[in-house]
């Protein structure tokens, strides 16, 4: 099995006009490594190229040129989709099926037998909390209800790899609390994820790596302490230190009765870098 789950290079999307005109570069020269085990965060702001980018890799877009990999294969390959699990944007089901009845129809596209498969969907069922209302139709389901079917349906195959755009979309605070839980599960487990996300905060709590794209450029790449980590910069925390000492803290640490808890590099939130990215970015190209 490959080490490097997604791959790509230089991989590029520039839509046309009618005329064959070039319009929109939505993906430029993109080059990505993303390595088996890890929760790689791809961010960006609208229009940053992260579905286009997503739409290549799952093989229903064909490049403009570079090239992807998944699973050491081309995304158009069956063999690679048949160990990848997807959750798009926004979900699409048969209003008077059930959830069990949709899960059911997945498993048997991947071609379980009936005993594995009846197992598979009560797993399914159970991990997403809708044991109770798996035998009602899914026009009767709330948006974030429907959005658990969408991560079962997703994980039905015991993929390598998932893609998720927008995961919690939906959800209530206690429902993206089990996406996390369920996306650190899957990564102990050795599942490769790729997470798209406008929530920073839960990105931050989960992915490994991240990427930052605008205008379809890749901006930032690192893993999280790279990114979050401002340097040149300390944060020294001590313990009995009075009011009357705090004037000399800053002159001279070692004339300080204290002791010195710790001393630290200082960190940003995730949005807090992402946003400086994005508008470093913007004031270089006024």
């Amino acid at each position: 099995m490959p080490d490097c789950v997604i791959r790509t290079l230089g991989l590029t999307k520039v839509f046309t006009d009618f005329f064959n005109r070039p319009r929109v570069v939505a993906v430029n020269n993109l080059t990505l490594n993303i390595e088996r085990g890890e929760v790689f965060g791809l961010l960006g702001p609208n229009g940053s190229g992260k579905t286009t980018t997503i739409k290549m890799l799952l093989g229903f877009l064909r490049p403009t040129k570079g090239t992807a990999e998944l699973l050491g294969r081309h995304p158009g390959d069956t063999r690679a989709k048949k160990s990848l699990g997807f959750l798009p944007e926004e979900s699409y089901f048969y209003r008077f099926l059930t959830a069990r009845e949709i899960l059911h129809f997945y498993a048997r596209l991947f071609g379980m037998k009936r005993a594995a498969r009846k197992r598979k969907v009560d797993e399914l069922l159970e991990i997403v909390g809708l044991t109770d209302a798996a035998d009602r139709r899914i026009g009767e389901y709330s948006k974030g209800m429907q959005r658990r079917v969408g991560i079962a349906q997703a994980l039905i195959n015991e993929p390598e790899l998932v893609i998720m755009d927008e995961p919690t979309s939906g959800l209530d605070p206690m429902g993206r609390a089990d996406v996390k839980n369920m996306i650190l599960d899957l990564r102990a487990r050795g599942v490769t994820i790729m997470l798209c996300s406008h929530l920073l905060s839960e990105v931050e709590s989960v992915c490994t790596r991240v990427a930052v794209l605008h205008n379809g450029r890749l901006l930032r790449e690192g893993t999280l302490k790279d990114l979050l980590e401002r340097r040149n910069l300390l944060q020294v925390r001590i313990s009995g230190v009075g009011a009357p000492d705090k004037s000399r803290i800053a002159d001279a640490l070692k004339n300080i009765p204290a002791k010195v808890d710790s001393v630290e590099a200082v960190t940003d939130s995730l949005e807090d870098v992402f946003l400086r990215i994005i508008e470093e970015e913007r004031q270089r190209e006024q």
